[in-house]
């Protein structure tokens, strides 16, 4: 599909503001790609290695269009505002139909669970990469880098946990990078004790400079490729009405 063009009027911050998410209050707030061939799959397979079925509570946004799509033939003054946004759970990406008068704040974390939300009226349609505004694919990267600073602790327990795949691949050697020289090196010193924090890997394993951009160049690759065989931190894409959460 066509990428479509930002509605939103607004400059694109980029890195500085994204790289400082708010864990605080009701609502909290907030590249270069690795040269590899990714693994792929005939067709998509079934379910992520994280195996949860919840639904997304929280999400970053990526783009807010006041006037929608243009591509859905409806008369600018008949639609109605729209929102690109990617949750922090299973990195789903979708679009949502904010509340009358709100307007989201790019790269802000949004609350569309059940019960209350201050912002968000109800989530539309989940949507593929392709989907993106070229305003939302600008942010993802960023966004994607943020959302794992975040949930440091979920991603250290991953590298605490990664396991052998297959006899001839680990979980470790899908990581942008990753290769068994520095698979080995990981494995090897988690045995002295489990990494604590991102600071902690830096510190114990000197060349795997920045954990948290390879798992979001992950995460990335994951969400561009329709047909990657083996999902680390995604699940795979499906089409869908209107929910109407």
């Amino acid at each position: 599909m066509k990428i479509e063009k930002s509605q939103s009027g607004r400059p694109y911050t980029g890195r500085s503001s994204a790289e400082r998410p708010s864990s605080g209050g009701r609502r909290p707030t907030g590249k270069p790609q690795f040269d590899r061939q990714s693994e792929r799959a005939p067709r998509s397979s079934g379910k992520g290695m994280e195996g949860s079925q919840d639904r997304e509570e929280y999400v970053w946004v990526l783009d807010y269009l006041p006037y929608g799509k243009s591509v859905d033939g409806t008369s600018a003054y008949q639609k109605k505002p729209l929102v690109q946004a990617v949750g922090d759970k299973k990195f789903t990406l979708m679009e949502l139909v904010p509340k009358v008068g709100v307007i989201p704040d790019i790269q802000s974390r949004v609350y569309i669970g059940p019960g209350d939300r201050d912002e968000i009226d109800h989530v539309k349609q989940r949507i593929g990469y392709t989907d993106l505004t070229t305003g939302a694919n600008l942010e993802l990267p960023f966004i994607l880098e943020a959302v794992v600073r975040h949930k440091e602790e979920r991603f250290v327990k991953f590298f605490n946990d990664a396991h052998s795949i297959t006899t001839r691949l680990h979980m470790l050697e899908l990581l942008p990078g990753i290769g068994k020289k520095l698979m080995w090196s990981i494995i090897d010193e988690r045995k002295k004790g489990e990494f604590k924090s991102f600071q902690d890997i830096r510190e114990r394993i000197p060349s795997l400079h920045d954990p948290a951009k390879v798992i979001s160049h992950r995460i990335e690759e994951e969400l561009k490729d329709d047909f990657i065989k083996y999902r680390l931190f995604t699940t795979p894409p499906r089409r869908q009405g209107p929910s109407g959460r």
